[in-house]
């Protein structure tokens, strides 16, 4: 029997919400997957959809035409965006004594979005029942009770599901890079701030100093 269901059998897209150490351990040595890039993909896709609504996209642009731009546009800036950070969280890594490989860095950045790949469907589900306002970074003064809730709980389920990823990135990073806690939280940072930095100059030198919402 134990060989039909084995003890400690691991599945990576469950297991990784509590039990991220032991997840990392065993993708140590597996290669790069589909998988992996699938999840990078809808990293992507969701990142896209948030910018939209910090940019109140929905009130140029329906809440269709939002959601098929960012299922092209999201994967493949999902995909280059990590194969850029797992890039530089490698050189940031091995500048503090950190001792992961190029694809156990892919695997953190990848399975770690896993809670924020699952708001994915939130960020559908809430676009079906409620259309453009979702993409508005303020509820409208004449949305009805209901719908105004639903925008709320959707904003917070994101929020929480952003936090949940974060934790299992630092987590990932500390088991793979073999540092602390504290440690790979402050890589986790200075990779997010050198990315934030280069987001900007290049949005600046792209579109100027006024940049129109995405549509």
């Amino acid at each position: 029997m134990s060989e039909e269901n084995p003890p400690h059998e691991i599945r990576p897209l469950v297991d990784i919400w509590l039990r991220p150490r032991r997840v990392f351990r065993e993708l140590a040595e597996a290669p790069i997957t589909f998988i992996d890039y699938l999840l990078a993909a809808a990293q992507g896709t969701v990142s896209w959809l948030a910018l939209c609504r910090a940019q109140s996209a929905g009130l140029h642009a329906g809440a269709a035409e939002i959601i098929v731009k960012a299922l092209f546009v999201g994967p493949i800036a999902g995909v280059f965006g990590i194969l850029l950070m797992t890039a530089l969280y490698g050189q940031i890594g091995r500048r503090v004594g950190g001792s992961a490989t190029r694809t156990q860095i892919f695997h953190v950045l990848a399975y770690g979005g896993v809670p924020l790949v699952v708001s994915l469907g939130i960020w559908i589900i809430g676009a079906l029942l409620l259309g453009a306002p979702v993409f508005v970074e303020k509820t409208p003064a004449d949305l009805e009770l209901i719908p105004g809730l639903l925008l709320k709980f959707q904003s917070f389920a994101h929020l929480a599901l952003i936090g949940w990823s974060l934790l299992i990135q630092v987590m990932g990073f500390s088991e793979v890079q073999g540092l602390a806690v504290k440690r790979a939280f402050g890589i986790w940072v200075i990779g997010q701030l050198l990315v934030l930095v280069a987001v900007i100059v290049l949005a600046v030198a792209l579109y100027g100093p006024a940049i129109a919402p995405p549509a």
